[in-house]
């Protein structure tokens, strides 16, 4: 989709293809397109079967009300922030005081609505016209034309001087799929520091899975998981001591703040297993659950906990152990079938066995549910079985 294109959506009769598409079915696309191409020109019927295919895909992370209002690109999708995460991070900005927020590399704009919804003004840039144009679309369907002001330049040009905090998204996308490297973001990390330090407060989102090492001494660092999937981590300025190291549980918010704890012991396996939610591995803070619970690691290099009480935690999800084996399928097999186990779930660290190839090699019959991880204990392969604590 081009900028001619997009815009031809705004016309009267581009947002009535626009509303007579909000339901239509992508199975039935081609018979859509022929139908609507009689009496419509053909670029303004495949613009507008485009969005209203990125609003399908958007419903996700906006929600169905907000997703068939807004406007999208293709790479906007797939970028954008889920809202429940953008709204936790309005909050933790309004939390501070913030009023006013430079939202650079804003894309189509979720996290802006975000803040706009907390109540706070936002000066919302990206360098692409078509992202922007994107961006002014949803934010005037929305009625938060009040309160964002979009604008199409390149961030590294823009004046943060005025504003409270700087939030910044670089581009962690290139030609060749996802970049891991900080410094080839776009813009870099390095630059997205030097913004954050001329502003009170900032948050730089950057990939889950950033080095800690790569984390500025000024910064604290937060990973957050949105039901039980890492979305994001967040680069903190001035909203904590330096340092600091959260993991944070959506819907909630539920938070875990670093203590500096050592590594937990290996012990042998107890009656309990705890599986740590994403956002605590990444952050490191599997000793802090590992405390809470009382338990130690079935292996040093593995970030699932063993105790021997069941002790409830919003940072891990608790399993009753039934049998600790070393690692052998036929034996596993046999197990299940004499235990009429018809729906495996299986969890696993540490292994090269793929969960579908196992399932698929266990020829499942039976009434019975269970769980099996697939991982070592004190660096031994092996297989525990059991099922979820309810």
């Amino acid at each position: 989709m081009d900028l001619d294109s997009f815009s031809a959506l705004h016309t009267a009769e581009g947002q009535a293809l626009l509303a007579e598409l909000r339901d239509h079915d992508p199975a039935s696309e081609l018979a859509t397109a022929t139908r609507l191409r009689r009496t419509h020109p053909a670029p303004l019927v495949s613009a507008a079967l485009a969005q209203a295919r990125l609003r399908q895909r958007a419903v996700a992370k906006f929600g169905q009300e907000d997703a068939a209002r807004m406007y999208f690109t293709p790479d906007g999708v797939e970028q954008s922030t889920r809202a429940s995460v953008a709204e936790y991070r309005a909050g933790r900005f309004a939390a501070l005081g913030v009023r006013r927020v430079a939202d650079l590399c804003c894309g189509i704009g979720g996290d802006a609505i975000a803040l706009a919804r907390a109540g706070i003004e936002v000066l919302a840039v990206d360098r692409d016209p078509l992202t922007a144009a994107a961006a002014r679309a949803g934010v005037e369907a929305l009625g938060l034309d009040g309160l964002i002001t979009v604008e199409c330049a390149d961030v590294t040009e823009i004046d943060t001087a005025p504003y409270d905090a700087v939030f910044v998204d670089p581009a962690r996308r290139g030609g060749r799929g996802r970049i891991f490297d900080p410094e080839a973001y776009s813009p870099p990390l390095s630059w997205a520091v030097a913004a954050a330090g001329r502003a009170p407060y900032a948050a730089l989102k950057v990939a889950p899975g950033i080095p800690h090492e790569a984390v500025p001494a000024e910064a604290g660092a937060e990973w957050i998981s949105d039901r039980g999937e890492v979305k994001e981590a967040v680069l903190w300025f001035g909203a904590g001591p330096p340092g600091e190291v959260r993991a944070t549980l959506l819907p909630g918010p539920r938070t875990l703040t670093g203590r500096g704890l050592p590594d937990p012991g290996v012990r042998e396996p107890g009656r309990y297993l705890y599986e740590p939610d994403g956002a605590v591995v990444r952050a490191h803070l599997v000793a802090e659950v590992a405390e809470e619970v009382g338990g130690g690691l079935l292996d040093e290099t593995i970030a699932y906990i063993t105790a021997d009480e069941a002790r409830e935690t919003p940072y891990a999800t608790a399993y009753e152990i039934t049998d600790v084996l070393p690692f052998n399928l036929k034996r596993l097999k046999a197990l299940l079938r004499e235990r009429e186990v018809g729906v495996l779930t299986v969890k696993k660290r540490g292994s090269p066995v793929e969960p579908e190839e196992l399932r698929r090699r266990m020829r499942l019959k039976g009434r019975a549910r269970a769980t099996v991880f697939l991982t070592r204990v004190a660096g031994a392969p092996s297989m525990l079985l059991g099922h979820p604590v309810r």
